[in-house]
């Protein structure tokens, strides 16, 4: 059994979590190096790719760059989130607020670190990374659309930090990122919806405040519409093999969403179309084992 200290330690560890989403950043980190293995490396060993220092260098610098970003998104919203999230908030209030900033000037000094043993250009990167993180959590994010987009475009920049490591583009990889990055849009749209109480109480510019509920699901379904553009190129002129099976369930997935967003009313409906598209987004992560099943099978076995 565990006494009062260890508890107590222990509730302030997940707490912490809550705080930088750990699930979140696990998520991202386990995409980099799928990607780095079965595209961006896939002309490497297994070895190569997984036990290369400057690669685990930079996969870290994303994760702590995040983890720094979510802790001061966290520090901004402690008011909204009182009102949006009051369970999470609590738990979140257990790590003071002067712990979080020091630890995110901690997470922060050591992504730089980090990047430094990859190159000089992985420390611009991150620099101008963690920047544009603080900047949006300050101001960015509290007006309409552009906060969205900015926080889109931030969600998947970790991923070009693999560009920049391995020199390796192509189109198909451009595909990839848009879909991603209309999947993330319309995420934060929904959240901004299951979110609308605490943002006119704290007078967020946000799209559903601005322009009102029906234009937004309008908004959101003229997105999902936009999906089938990537999906359509990605399945009909480049290489993803099984993958197919993933973006085409994914588009009847998303289009059983537009249903349900039509339909909703109520924050847990909101709250229920925020956590399917986030599971559709862990699915294509993991996917990404099915562009080439039989380096897969020869990688693993």
């Amino acid at each position: 059994m565990l006494n009062r200290k260890q508890k107590h330690v222990l509730l302030k560890f997940f707490s912490m979590f809550s705080v930088v989403r750990g699930y979140n950043i696990l998520v991202i980190v386990l995409a980099q190096y799928l990607a780095s293995i079965f595209i961006f490396g896939k002309h490497l060993s297994l070895g190569q790719v997984v036990f290369d220092p400057a690669l685990l260098m930079l996969v870290v610098a994303s994760a702590v760059s995040i983890a720094g970003g979510y802790i001061i998104n966290n520090f901004y919203d402690s008011e909204k989130d009182l009102i949006n999230r009051p369970n999470k908030s609590m738990l979140d209030k257990l790590v003071s607020q002067n712990t979080k900033l020091s630890f995110y000037f901690v997470l922060n000094f050591s992504a730089a670190i980090m990047a430094s043993y990859v190159s000089f250009t992985a420390v611009l990167f991150f620099a101008v990374y963690i920047f544009l993180l603080w900047f949006y959590s300050h101001k960015l994010k509290r007006y309409a659309v552009l906060g969205n987009l900015i926080s889109a475009i931030l969600t998947i920049t970790p991923f070009f930090a693999l560009l920049i490591y391995y020199k390796h583009f192509n189109a198909t990889i451009l595909w990839h990122a848009f879909y991603l990055f209309l999947l993330i849009l319309i995420k934060e749209i929904v959240k901004d919806l299951e979110n609308i109480k605490g943002d006119i109480t704290l007078d967020y510019k946000t799209i559903p405040i601005q322009y009102g509920v029906k234009k937004t699901k309008l908004l959101i379904a003229f997105l999902i519409g936009l999906t089938i553009i990537p999906v359509s190129f990605l399945v009909n002129c480049h290489i993803v093999g099984q993958m197919e099976i993933y973006f085409l369930g994914s588009i009847a997935v998303l289009l059983f969403c537009l249903f349900l967003l039509w339909k909703a009313t109520t924050k847990k409906q909101y709250v229920w179309l925020h956590n399917i598209i986030k599971i559709v987004m862990i699915l294509g992560v993991l996917s990404i084992l099915l562009i080439d099943v039989d380096l897969v099978i020869n990688r693993i076995f």
